[in-house]
């Protein structure tokens, strides 16, 4: 599993949702849709209908990968930090029962109010 605590997760830029949907196929579900997805250099994390689904590519080839499933059922709560005039990255920070915090940071163009609102529709 991914350590998000020590993780240095490269800024999430926004990922085409039919190439996420495509390279993603093996591990979702039948009926689970991709809504939103952001990509780092080879790290990605996904928003579906049924969980965030965070992959992180491992080795020098990338052929390991670790898939982790963070259900929406479980956070418990999150904050939402948009980008300023000179920090131009944005910030997500979930709070799950049984895994702690987790950090996520969004580059420029990102759209944080289409996370957050998102969020809202399967926490709240």
């Amino acid at each position: 599993m991914i350590d998000f605590n020590n993780a240095s997760f490269v800024k999430l830029n926004p990922w085409d949702l039919a190439s996420a949907q495509k390279d993603l196929q093996q591990i979702l579900h039948a009926d689970e849709q991709v809504y939103l997805a952001f990509k780092g250099i080879r790290d990605s994390v996904t928003f579906t209908s049924k969980r965030i689904l965070a992959l992180n590519v491992q080795g020098m080839t990338g052929k390991k990968k670790d898939f982790t499933t963070l259900p929406y059922s479980k956070i418990q709560a999150y904050s939402v930090e948009t980008a300023g005039t000179i920090d131009l990255d944005s910030e997500l920070v979930l709070w799950f029962s049984g895994l702690g915090k987790v950090t996520l940071e969004f580059g420029r163009g990102v759209d944080i109010y289409t996370v957050n609102r998102l969020l809202g529709d399967k926490v709240l």
